[in-house]
């Protein structure tokens, strides 16, 4: 919970040239939303959230978007085009409930792993900063970034029981601590500002509401609500709780969108819920939601307290970045793990993940690759997970749901979760 928003705002920070006061305000606001969106989904209130322990942060792919149309056509329109969003989703949720059958773990687990992938190379980029920049991939970054990993894997290996549990937090704070010891932490504004204070509403302005610039980010969210579904469906099975995925998952696409809407007001991208949360809860085994939701209400009070903003601001984007490659990678291997479910011995959908995750992965893996297409095409084809995921989708359309004879993939509902004894879900 701590990686995430400050990576996500460190990234987009050194993107746009933010001033630094912006910057813990946006800090500010990203951990206040990130607790506030965590209790939703965490408790469930009215028809907001799965009741399941979920964690939200600040996107990964939409962080992405979101600094593209600020780039393209200015922050106040980049922060219309998150509330447009949200405002999207609600409208479609009724019409997406239909087209579950059409996401089964084929799909859903090709998308995740283009996320994960996304997502370290986020982490990786905070680490090395833009190639072509004065001083990309300094070795005394590379160094303390790695240097993160290893405390992290180090202190995962020997310690035990809750300290354990907490060892990608003690590798940020000890990764923090020998970048003291190497010079690479400037405190000057430590000690400077307020006790408490309030996130500031439209930092950037009053919103610009342009759909053409919205457009990606709408698109993005349909990818973004078949990730909510398959999300829904791993963490209840990590947690042991049967759900019923045609209410349920609407429950947390309502949650996202919320926060989402909430946190456009401050300047922040989509809020989406966590998809490294649910590796962490498979590699702790705490697996109660009253977990993610008093962690949520830490959030909300250090979202309050303007010197641990101005505290993590002066963390080195190094020793985040590390620690985020650590933690998104884990992503990856969920949608690894979810594929192994969707027969690829069978060739139609073997071909249909291996097409989805190239084009999916060629923006990552080649850099610039639309630069010749127009600006509002390349912010779309540049969104590697919502073309793998509308490529996967359309491909599994064809191959097992169109023609008569043909077997239709299994549906994320009919794999989902088995039937567990009496008194799990309530544990959980």
């Amino acid at each position: 919970m701590a990686a995430t928003p400050i990576s996500a705002i460190f990234l987009m920070s050194a993107t746009l040239r933010l001033n630094p006061g912006v910057t813990v305000d946006l800090l500010s606001a990203a951990l206040l939303l990130s607790g506030v969106g965590s209790l939703i989904q965490s408790l469930g209130p009215w028809k907001f959230g799965p009741r399941l322990p979920f964690v939200m942060l600040p996107g990964g792919a939409p962080l992405i978007l979101f600094m593209s149309i600020a780039q393209q056509h200015g922050l106040r329109t980049a922060t219309g085009a998150v509330l447009l969003t949200a405002a999207f989703t609600f409208l479609v949720l009724p019409v997406f409930t239909r087209l579950l059958r059409f996401f089964p773990p084929l799909v859903i687990g090709t998308m995740i792993v283009i996320v994960g992938v996304n997502l370290v190379k986020v982490g990786a980029l905070l680490v090395t900063g833009q190639p072509g920049a004065p001083g990309f991939a300094d070795p005394a970054r590379l160094g303390l970034a790695f240097a993160t990993i290893g405390l992290i894997v180090l202190f995962t290996r020997l310690l035990r029981g809750v300290l354990r549990r907490l060892a990608v937090m003690l590798g940020l704070a000890a990764g923090t601590a020998l970048a003291c010891l190497t010079g690479q932490v400037h405190a000057g504004a430590l000690l400077s500002g307020q006790l408490v204070g309030v996130p500031q509403p439209l930092p950037f302005g009053t919103p610009v509401f342009d759909l053409v610039a919205a457009l990606p980010l709408m698109l993005y969210s349909l990818a973004s609500m078949a990730e909510a579904t398959g999300q829904t469906v791993i963490n209840a099975e990590a947690v042991g709780k049967d759900i019923d995925i045609r209410s349920d998952v609407p429950r947390t696409v309502r949650g996202d969108a919320l926060t989402s809407l909430l946190g456009g007001f401050f300047g922040l991208p989509l809020m989406v819920t966590s998809g490294e949360n649910i590796g962490i809860v498979r590699v702790t085994g705490v697996r109660s939601r009253y977990v993610t939701a008093a962690a949520g209400a830490v959030l909300v009070v250090l979202g309050f307290l303007t010197p641990v903003a101005r505290a993590i601001s002066v963390m080195p984007s190094a020793v985040v970045g590390g620690a985020a490659m650590a933690v998104f990678a884990v992503i990856t291997v969920l949608g690894v793990q979810m594929l192994g479910r969707a027969s690829l011995e069978d060739h139609t959908a073997a071909l249909t993940c291996a097409v989805a995750l190239a084009l999916g992965l060629l923006p990552v893996l080649v850099p610039g690759v639309y630069a010749g297409f127009p600006s509002g095409v390349r912010i779309l084809l540049e969104s590697g997970v919502a073309v793998g995921a509308l490529t996967a989708a359309v491909l599994n359309v064809f191959f097992h749901h169109l023609g008569r004879g043909t077997a239709a993939a299994p549906s994320v509902a009919a794999t989902a979760v088995p039937a567990e004894a009496p008194g799990t879900a309530a544990r959980a």
